[in-house]
């Protein structure tokens, strides 16, 4: 079985395992305890916090150990938010912004704060003047990933930073997705970030404030980690933590030299072999390891099942594997495909001989989900000139394949009306359009659901 989901959870370091273990031994007392067992669990937990300083590239005292980066993200953005109350109620993150973030914002906006979103290119990446432009005297603080979880775009961050700080707005990093290749540049002011991301343990989170940054910690007082991650420290993930970082930063410059032309192999390839595929991301700016494309006329999740069934373990962010049945809001926010979307995310040491088979299955694998969707055949000239193609009630990908059945029919000039309920085809049918050079008029209302009317050029 070849493990391709990396971005979601790396698996565990060798070296995270030895310090597991070790310090399950060491680490069990309380390091606040002044008795032998106490001041070896706190040599132990201060040795990882520098450890992890070093890496993240802030002091020791700015950066405290979470339960998690999800409750990291949580704890940065109300801690800023709480603290800047008197510099006003104005929040910026990007449109494809982790879920934990964007869950934050919607929280801060229901009691009463105000968010804004800045949209994002088709390759996933935000202008810095977008930004600038989004500051204003009440901003209390901005968020910006170093790098996207789904099609691995890598952003702007030290640009962006240098824009914050000249209007005297703190910048948060989520850095989940690119610690394992080096510290994040630029002049930001708070970071977060997960272990299970490098092959840590899960259940330990990152989060680095810089001094000088207004910061109040939201929730009961606690003691415990400068008062920012109450409970006891879970010291034997902590120190595992640390020390995988180290590691596979000692590992990274190499790694993300292999892996990045392994992952060019398969945006090279994958359009060759497969017809019909949206390779997503910036093919520059990304991270090394993360490659992400789209199929049409495929279910997310019979693909993925598919893959499975020949060994592959690999992500989706298809609205086809997801209960609410809705995009993944980071490729709408592109304005990319979303039906049939694969994210291969390579762990380090990946062999190259896994890469290549894998691209030697996923042709059969592409087609044998098509098949049984009855997806068309190459397109046959017709006499109609606006066809309307009912698709209320069906999922993706459904609506785009009863599309592309009927578009043949339609000559150069006529309309296709496809009348559709289903929240991705509003992404995914202007995406076939580009893919196919064919004109997206537009949406328009329907008496359920919406119609989307599509014209042939060609």
């Amino acid at each position: 079985m070849s493990y391709f989901d990396a971005a979601s959870a790396a698996p565990l370091h060798p070296v995270a395992r030895q310090a597991l273990q070790a310090s399950l031994d060491e680490g069990w007392a309380d390091p606040a305890r002044l008795y032998r067992e106490g001041r070896r669990a706190r040599m132990l937990l201060d040795a990882a916090r520098e450890a992890a300083a070093e890496a993240v590239g802030c002091r020791p005292d700015e950066l405290v150990f979470t339960a998690s980066g999800t409750r990291a993200v949580h704890s940065g953005i109300e801690g800023v938010l709480s603290g800047r109350r008197r510099v006003g109620r104005h929040l910026i993150v990007s449109a494809v912004e982790h879920s934990s973030v964007l869950h934050t914002a919607e929280v801060f906006e229901a009691g009463g704060g105000t968010v804004t979103h800045v949209p994002v290119s088709r390759t996933g990446s935000v202008a810095p003047e977008a930004y600038g432009a989004a500051l204003r005297p009440d901003t209390a603080l901005a968020c910006l990933q170093s790098a996207n979880h789904e099609v691995g775009t890598v952003q702007p961050v030290a640009e962006v930073a240098a824009l914050c700080r000249a209007a005297g707005v703190p910048l948060l990093v989520d850095a989940a997705q690119s610690l394992v290749w080096g510290p994040v540049e630029g002049d930001w002011s708070v970071l977060t970030a997960s272990a299970h991301k490098w092959g840590g343990p899960s259940g330990v989170g990152l989060l680095a404030v810089r001094k000088g940054v207004r910061f109040a910690p939201q929730g009961p007082v606690d003691e415990r980690e400068s008062g920012r991650a109450a409970g006891f420290e879970n010291i034997p993930a902590v120190v595992a933590a640390a020390a995988s970082l180290r590691a596979v930063r000692a590992e990274a410059a190499g790694e993300a030299v292999r892996l990045r032309e392994l992952t060019e192999r398969i945006r090279a390839r994958v359009p060759v072999l497969v017809p019909d595929v949206e390779v997503v991301g910036d093919p520059v700016r990304r991270l090394p390891g993360i490659v992400t494309f789209s199929c049409l006329y495929v279910d997310g999740e019979t693909l993925l099942h598919e893959l499975d069934r020949a060994g592959f373990s690999v992500s989706s962010g298809s609205s086809c594997t997801s209960s609410t049945l809705t995009p993944s809001h980071v490729l709408k926010a592109m304005g990319v495909l979303s039906e049939g979307n694969v994210r291969v995310s390579l762990p380090l040491g990946t062999p190259a001989a896994e890469v290549d088979r894998f691209l030697a299955v996923l042709p059969d694998a592409v087609a044998g989900v098509r098949e049984k969707l009855g997806a068309p055949s190459p397109w046959t000239a017709g006499p109609q000139d606006a066809l309307v193609v009912d698709a209320l009630g069906k999922r993706c990908p459904i609506p785009v394949i009863e599309l592309a059945k009927v578009f043949g029919d339609v000559p150069v000039g006529g309309t296709v009306r496809v009348l559709s309920d289903d929240e991705a085809a509003r992404l995914d049918i202007p995406a076939w359009c580009e893919m196919r050079g064919q004109e997206y008029v537009g949406e328009e209302p329907a008496e359920r659901g919406s119609a989307y009317v599509v014209r042939r050029l060609s």
